[in-house]
């Protein structure tokens, strides 16, 4: 059969693979959550987890939303900064149920105190919410008022991406302050790994706009790291001290 024979076929496979790629960018993101958020269901502990990383993921994705108004990039990479923004809240609403429900005489934290000591340490979801509605409130009259300067439509791409690259940092930082990775889902980093992998090379071969190129390039380093951070604490597990307590599940968010 020749190329022309094949045309009929090549065509919607084509159409098909395109369509599968722009579905894994926009749903694969959210993957490598789902064994950590069942993890933190069936333990009900969240020590393990970072909070810190919902809070990379949510301003990076409103920048890079915001970015989208500035300078059109592809709908597959709009849809996945919304999909992700909602799998954000849903971590940080489980991780803040279980952190009070573990603790005893806590201490009423709000968002409205403005209290940097406690900032994204606070006792409702409802805080978390009021905070992330304040920033976009913020950052979006910004942009709006600076939307005709290019230099800052580039910058907030650029700002926008660097922040999601550096998505794995407060785990790393997690990891390395306590020299363990345990409460950590290695299933989650390796998707975040292979995930992250797939996108920097959807970025390249879609022609997306550099500052996307070079940050998930730097973000699969930054997880390649933790995965070396959990080969070297389990081959070399840290001592637990003499009699030492549990720490407190608010350490690790």
């Amino acid at each position: 059969m020749d190329a022309e024979g094949l045309g009929w076929l090549l065509v919607p496979l084509q159409q098909l693979v395109s369509w599968g790629a722009a579905g894994a960018m926009v749903f694969g993101g959210v993957v490598p959550y789902i064994p950590q958020y069942r993890d933190i269901r069936r333990t009900q502990n969240a020590e393990g987890f970072s909070t810190y990383v919902c809070l990379v993921l949510l301003v990076a994705n409103i920048l890079r939303i915001l970015f989208w108004f500035g300078r059109r990039f592809e709908a597959p990479l709009l849809w996945q900064s919304v999909v992700m923004i909602v799998t954000m809240l849903l971590m940080l609403k489980l991780c803040t149920e279980v952190r009070v429900a573990n603790e005893l005489n806590l201490k009423r934290r709000v968002f409205a105190d403005f209290d940097p000591q406690h900032f994204w340490h606070w006792n409702s979801f409802g805080d978390y919410v009021q905070c992330v509605l304040a920033f976009t409130c913020v950052a979006g009259c910004v942009t709006y008022l600076s939307i005709d300067s290019a230099l800052f439509v580039e910058s907030l791409g650029f700002l926008a991406v660097l922040t999601e690259a550096m998505l794995g940092m407060p785990q790393l930082c997690r990891n390395h302050r306590h020299q363990s990775t345990e409460g950590m889902s290695i299933k989650m980093v390796l998707m975040w790994t292979s995930g992250d992998t797939f996108k920097t090379a959807y970025f390249l071969l879609n022609g997306a706009p550099l500052q996307f190129s070079v940050c998930g390039l730097l973000q699969v380093l930054v997880d390649l790291a933790i995965l070396g951070q959990a080969y070297v604490f389990t081959r070399h597990p840290l001592k637990p001290a003499p009699h030492a307590a549990h720490p407190a599940s608010a350490k690790a968010l």
